[in-house]
């Protein structure tokens, strides 16, 4: 018992001093991904000034080049007919002509200039944003084992016989942690933080044409603003759904389902698109499992976005039935349809869809062909399992 309790303590001191040396990586790792994301946005700020000067030159390129060509027009006229003008007409006609051919060359070498700047910012803002990508992959791995280290093995010595078990299912549920953690941050980030950031940078933009007294434009600016942030509390509103449906635990699948359609046709409507949302339920109106009513929400949400984002419809019709022994969810669009035989690559909505379904011993089918539209038909027995 002796050698057994030295053996523990010795195994806690290593484990301590692994902990610790793997919490340090995991906070350099997390320096590292804060200071690229810094400089992603610096280079992001300096990208748009560039582009902004690019538009403005070529601005000012176009009106010198019809400039250059009245003052040549004129040069050739007074050229021709020198005995007609007087030598200070003739001076500053050919005066005229060089200032103006001279500007017209400045102005494009500038534009060469900052069109290899902002060539070499994209490159750069590429480079950034794939440390990013590697640096989260790696703390994500890293918290893995951090947490695995810190929560389970540190009773190794209780439970030795069973060691292997328990750090197979252990890991699978935190890496199902931090992949759901990860995507979170991603959707945070690509969505609401980065059309906040966009906001910014116009706000930053209205300031300046309205002190142009550019009074227009600026109003078209803030009509664009608008219209970002109706995005990005739609976005918020979707991760919150995509997080937990709260109506789901107080009214059920039904009525969830009528609210979060009904949401999703104005939002789209207000983006100025005619999209029609049209929701029928054939069958009985009662409470299913929890894990059945999210599980079915969770699988046509992702079929009405797949039909909204993918297909470009302007007609979704969803339609359920629940009955005594199974729930049929059929969804149908007029979008522009594809190819079910072709694999695409990066298609993980269907086949996430296809792994629920499967845990749900249930069957999913889905029709179309390009040019004709997509119909999803879900099939869900309600069996004891799902209602437990």
């Amino acid at each position: 018992m002796a050698i057994k309790n030295a053996n523990i303590s010795l195994l806690d001191t290593i484990l301590e001093k692994m902990i610790v040396t793997v919490d340090q990586s995991k906070g350099e790792i997390f320096a590292i991904a804060e200071q690229s994301r810094s400089e992603y946005e610096t280079l992001l700020a300096e990208l748009n000034s560039i582009r902004h000067q690019v538009h403005q030159i070529i601005t000012e390129q176009d009106g010198l080049e019809v400039s250059v060509k009245l003052a040549r027009k004129r040069l050739s006229e007074v050229s021709k007919h020198f005995h007609t003008y007087s030598e200070e007409a003739v001076r500053e006609a050919y005066e005229k002509a060089h200032e103006l051919t001279v500007k017209l060359l400045v102005s494009r070498q500038n534009e060469k200039r900052l069109l290899e700047k902002r060539n070499d910012l994209e490159r750069r803002l590429k480079s950034v944003e794939m440390t990013i990508d590697r640096a989260e992959h790696l703390a994500s791995q890293v918290s893995v084992v951090l947490n695995y280290l810190s929560q389970d093995i540190k009773q190794i010595g209780e439970v030795l016989e069973d060691a292997r078990m328990k750090q197979e299912f252990g890991l699978q549920i935190m890496e199902a942690q931090e992949e759901e953690r990860k995507r979170l941050s991603r959707e945070i980030h690509d969505g609401p933080a980065q059309m906040m950031a966009n906001v910014l940078l116009r706000s930053d933009l209205i300031e300046k044409l309205y002190k142009e007294r550019q009074v227009e434009d600026a109003f078209e600016e803030i009509r664009s603003l608008k219209e970002m942030v109706r995005s990005a509390l739609y976005e918020v509103r979707r991760i919150i759904y995509d997080l937990r449906p709260m109506a789901l635990d107080d009214l059920g699948l039904v009525p969830t389902l009528k609210k979060y359609l009904a949401t999703v046709e104005e939002y789209v409507q207000s983006l100025n698109k005619s999209t029609k949302i049209t929701f029928a339920n054939i069958g009985e109106e009662k409470r299913l499992s929890s894990k059945l009513e999210v599980a079915l929400f969770r699988l046509i949400q992702e079929s009405v976005q797949n039909a909204l984002k993918h297909a470009e419809a302007t007609a979704i019709t969803v339609k359920l039935e629940i009955n005594k022994h199974n729930v049929l969810a059929v969804i149908k669009d007029n979008g522009k349809g594809f190819n079910v035989k072709e694999k695409k690559t990066g298609s993980f909505g269907i086949m996430g869809m296809k792994e629920r379904l499967e845990l749900l011993e249930g069957d999913m089918s889905i029709h179309s062909k390009p040019g004709d539209g997509t119909l999803v038909m879900i099939t869900v027995p309600i069996i004891e399992k799902t209602l437990n």
